[in-house]
C-alpha cells in the first residue's frame, strides 16, 4: 500500500502588517450588546496581553481567498517540481470560500475549481474539492488526500488551506483582533516507500453543546444590520473545550504511529491565540509526565501574523522547511506532529515521517 509524502510546499503571507493601533478608534461591545465602557487601548493591551498577538495580516481590498490560494499554490507546485496536469485533485480548505468586501460567503463555484482555473490546468481528471471543516480543514484535507492515495484513486494531490477573515469579523467584537488572512499549500505523492509519510491520524467531531461554540451571527452592535453575519466565539467555552481534548487526541495519535513524546521532534500546531497553544502543549506535556521542556519543540507564529484558520499550519510548515523561521528546523527522518481544533467542534492530528 501506498504511503503519502510531501513533496513540495508555499504560503503567501498578505503585505500589510495590522498593528495595534489600527484597533484604537474601535467602539467595542460585549456580549450583552452593550458598549464597552473603556478606552479602546486598554481593551488592545488586554487582549495582547492574553493572546500574545501583536501584528496580523490582512489582504488588500483588490484580492480575493481563491487568488491567494492560487499563489501559495503556484509556489508549493515549483518547489515540488511537477507538472500541474499530473495532480489528479485539488482539495482547497475554507471557512468562508470567496468573501466578498461586504462579508458575503461564495462557493459556487468551488474555491478549488477557480484555483485550477488560475493555475491553467487543462487536465479533466483532476479532481476539485473544498474541504469545510473549521480551522482544522487543512489537516483534514491532507488525511484525506492521503486515503485517497492510499485507495489507489490518486497519485499526486494538491492541498490547500487559504482564508480571508479579516472580511468575516464583527467590527465592534474584541474577538475580531484575534484573526487574520493567508494561505499555504503543499503537494503530497504517491510513494512505496515504507514507514515514511502520514503514519498515523485522528479525527473527532463534537457536534452536540460544542455546535456554537464557534458560529455565525449578527453583529454585537444592536444597531447594526441585523442580517449580516460575522464570527461569533465563545472564548471561555473553546478554550475549556480545546484543552480537555486537545491534548488526548495528540497523545492517541502519536502511540497509534507507534511513537512516544520523546519521538516527535516538532508540534506545529493551529495556532489559535497563544495562552491556549501554550497550554495544550503544557497539558500534552504532562500526559507523559513532563514538566519542564524545550518550548522550541512547537513554533508559535501567531504573535506575527495573527490566526488565519486553515492557513496556519501549511505557512508554518513551508517557513520552517524553507529556514525561514529563525531558530526552527526540520530533522532528517524526524517526525513532526501537525494538530488543529475548530469550528464544529472538530479536532484532528497526524504525524508525519520525512523520508
Amino acid at each position: 500500500m501506498a504511503n503519502t509524502i510531501i513533496i513540495g510546499s508555499g504560503c503567501y503571507l498578505p503585505e500589510r502588517i495590522i498593528g495595534r493601533d489600527y484597533f484604537y478608534s474601535t467602539q467595542f461591545f460585549d456580549e450583552q450588546f452593550a458598549p464597552i465602557d473603556k478606552p479602546a487601548e486598554e481593551i488592545v493591551s488586554k487582549f495582547v496581553e492574553i493572546t500574545e498577538i501583536e501584528n496580523r495580516r490582512y489582504i488588500n481590498d483588490n484580492q480575493t481567498n481563491s487568488e491567494i490560494g492560487a499563489i501559495a499554490a503556484k509556489l508549493a507546485i515549483e518547489d515540488a517540481g511537477i507538472d500541474p496536469e499530473t495532480l489528479d485533485y485539488i482539495i482547497f480548505a475554507t471557512n468562508f470560500g470567496e468573501l466578498t468586501k461586504d462579508g458575503r460567503s461564495d462557493f459556487m463555484p468551488t474555491l478549488a475549481a477557480r484555483v485550477k482555473k488560475k493555475l491553467g490546468i487543462k487536465n479533466r481528471k483532476c479532481v476539485t474539492y473544498d474541504m469545510i471543516f473549521g480551522c482544522p480543514g487543512w489537516v483534514e484535507g491532507m488525511i484525506l488526500a492521503n486515503q485517497l492515495i492510499k485507495a489507489g484513486s490518486a497519485k499526486r494531490i494538491l492541498v490547500i488551506g487559504s482564508e480571508t477573515l479579516s472580511r468575516a469579523t464583527d467590527p465592534y467584537d474584541r474577538n475580531k483582533m484575534i484573526f487574520a488572512d493567508g494561505s499555504g499549500a503543499v503537494v503530497v505523492e504517491a510513494t512505496e516507500d515504507e514507514g515514511v509519510g502520514i503514519i498515523a491520524h485522528n479525527t473527532l467531531c463534537d457536534n452536540d453543546a460544542e455546535l456554537c461554540y464557534l458560529e455565525n451571527n449578527h453583529s454585537l452592535n444592536p444597531d447594526e444590520n441585523p442580517s449580516a453575519l460575522y464570527i461569533r466565539m465563545q472564548g471561555r467555552k473553546i478554550y475549556e473545550y480545546a484543552l480537555k481534548n486537545v491534548p488526548d487526541s495528540m497523545k492517541n495519535t502519536i502511540e497509534d504511529a507507534g511513537l512516544n513524546i520523546d519521538d516527535i521532534d516538532k508540534i506545529l500546531l493551529h495556532q489559535a491565540n497563544a495562552k491556549m497553544d501554550h497550554a495544550i502543549i503544557d497539558r500534552l506535556m504532562r500526559l507523559y509526565g513532563i514538566r519542564k521542556y524545550d518550548h522550541a519543540i512547537a513554533p508559535m507564529t501567531i504573535q506575527e501574523f495573527g490566526n488565519s484558520s486553515v492557513a496556519t499550519i501549511p505557512t508554518m510548515f513551508d517557513l520552517i522547511i524553507k529556514g525561514k523561521m529563525e531558530g526552527q528546523q526540520f530533522k532528517d527522518k524526524g517526525n513532526v506532529l501537525m494538530a488543529s481544533v475548530g469550528a464544529g467542534m472538530n479536532i484532528n492530528a497526524f504525524v508525519y515521517r520525512f523520508p
